[in-house]
């Protein structure tokens, strides 16, 4: 993580200047990193900047929130998502439905189910097991 955000400073010290693909890197490292604030900061950082995120973008940085149990955080980034007309994928709803399980929203993760069932995405193994976990803690 450290090393990624080292590479962001020193592309924009010489000059460069990061576009969405650099950013979502940067905000998937942090993911990775468990550095959920770092990851925030980076996307209102490149929205102040005037890049506009794109849908991986977006995955990494609700994915997390997910991982820093940061369930408002990861709702609000998925409503903006969608208030910016991008299509919600699975691993979207994926993410969102585990941060759910994570913060105790059994009906909040049975909702986004059958949300992402209306929009025809299709849910996998990995969403069912974060609806079911929810539902065991619910």
């Amino acid at each position: 993580t450290d090393t990624a955000l080292d590479l962001l400073a020193e592309m924009e010290g010489g000059g460069l200047d990061p576009n969405v693909v650099t950013y979502s890197a940067v905000i998937s490292a942090c993911e990775k990193g468990s550095r959920t604030d770092t990851a925030l900061e980076l996307l209102a950082e490149m929205k102040q900047r005037g890049v506009e995120p794109n849908a991986i973008t977006y995955n990494a940085a609700i994915r997390a929130c997910e991982k820093g149990s940061r369930t408002d955080s990861a709702l609000d980034l998925l409503a903006e998502m969608k208030q910016q007309g991008l299509e919600p994928d699975v691993i979207t709803y994926s993410a969102v439905i585990s941060a759910c399980e994570k913060g105790s929203r059994t009906d909040t993760a049975l909702e986004l189910l059958a949300e992402m069932k209306q929009r025809g995405v299709e849910p996998n193994a990995i969403t069912y097991s974060a609806v079911i976990s929810a539902c065991e803690k619910g």
